[in-house]
């Protein structure tokens, strides 16, 4: 007998591929009438198509009290053009942030500023990017990919963290290389955020959703903290923000929690009232497919909302959600 678990995993690892196929992400693009009503559901997740949206959207955030980070949504950019393009948006947007006074951390992914191209790109964007934000304070965050490029990934971050030290990097607690990995960084203080992971990978590079990642989770936080390591926790798992706090790591000052937009913004809203520091991930940008298909995998109820925002004449504001 199926039973809503195996349902559940059916779901969330069909949607994950999805979120990879080509042809159906071209076919959304292509299709207007397709196109326009799940772009009503991503609005859920994403404040909209350009960087006026995302910088109002954190401005917002910030005056209700939470910090936030903002990526221009994108990755695998496979020409030359397209990683400058990518590379001169998140330029002008650490310029506006800086015009405007707003103390924030910019995100993406290296494969949408030259990786998929070449690692001396990237490398070379993202010192570009770190000599910028050098003079504004913001910091940078690399997010962290497929497990194919996770090397590559943590090489290019190494290399530019050991001279840019407002550089931070993400870590999966999903892949069996990240407990390694934390195993050998260095005792000096880094910048890391924490999440589960959100992509599809074989069992022999990760472990799935289970009682047992959480475990994982929770102790390469706890070995993050004891290394005295800047740590966002990045997860909406309510079992593990309530054992964080009870085990008195919240309080410490070196760890935030982080959530995305329009994930559980009762969640984030009860952490602040309650004197927890709290950061919104906050996106933008026209590459969202990818980002609506992981939404709904990681916690399928996520699929009654974005039918309910397809259908509904009303706009779709996340914004408003946040105490």
């Amino acid at each position: 007998m199926v039973t809503k678990d195996d349902l559940e995993k059916q779901f969330t690892e069909t949607m994950k591929s999805i979120a990879r196929r080509v042809d159906l992400k071209a076919y959304v693009e292509q299709t207007p009438s397709i196109y326009h009503m799940l772009q009503r559901a991503a609005a859920k997740y994403v404040t909209g198509d350009d960087r006026a949206a995302g910088l109002q959207a954190g401005r917002m955030l910030i005056n209700k009290g939470y910090a936030v980070s903002l990526e221009y949504i994108g990755e695998n950019a496979t020409d030359l053009q397209s990683c400058e393009a990518a590379a001169l948006e998140m330029k002008q947007l650490i310029q506006n942030l800086n015009e405007r006074g707003i103390a924030a951390r910019v995100s993406f992914d290296l494969s949408h500023i030259g990786l998929t191209v070449d690692d001396a790109l990237a490398f070379k964007q993202l010192a570009a990017l770190a000599e910028q934000t050098q003079r504004t304070g913001i910091e940078l965050y690399i997010s962290m990919e497929e497990s194919a490029k996770a090397d590559a990934i943590l090489a290019i971050y190494e290399r530019a963290a050991a001279i840019y030290p407002n550089i931070g990097i993400t870590l999966q607690a999903q892949l069996h290389r990240t407990t390694q990995y934390m195993n050998d960084l260095q005792a000096s203080p880094r910048r890391l955020r924490l999440v589960k992971g959100a992509y599809q990978e074989p069992e022999q590079l990760a472990i799935s959703r289970s009682d047992a990642l959480n475990e994982r989770y929770l102790h390469l936080l706890e070995q993050s903290i004891d290394k005295g390591h800047r740590v966002s926790i990045a997860t909406h798992d309510e079992r593990i923000v309530n054992e964080v706090i009870n085990r008195g790591w919240a309080q410490k000052p070196e760890v935030e929690f982080e959530m995305l937009y329009g994930i559980r913004p009762d969640l984030s809203s009860k952490l602040k009232k309650a004197g927890y520091p709290v950061r919104i991930y906050l996106t933008y940008g026209h590459e969202w497919y990818l980002y609506l298909c992981h939404r709904i995998a990681e916690y399928p109820p996520n699929l009654y909302q974005a039918v309910i925002d397809i259908t509904s004449d009303k706009p779709v504001d996340s914004v408003i959600d946040y105490l």
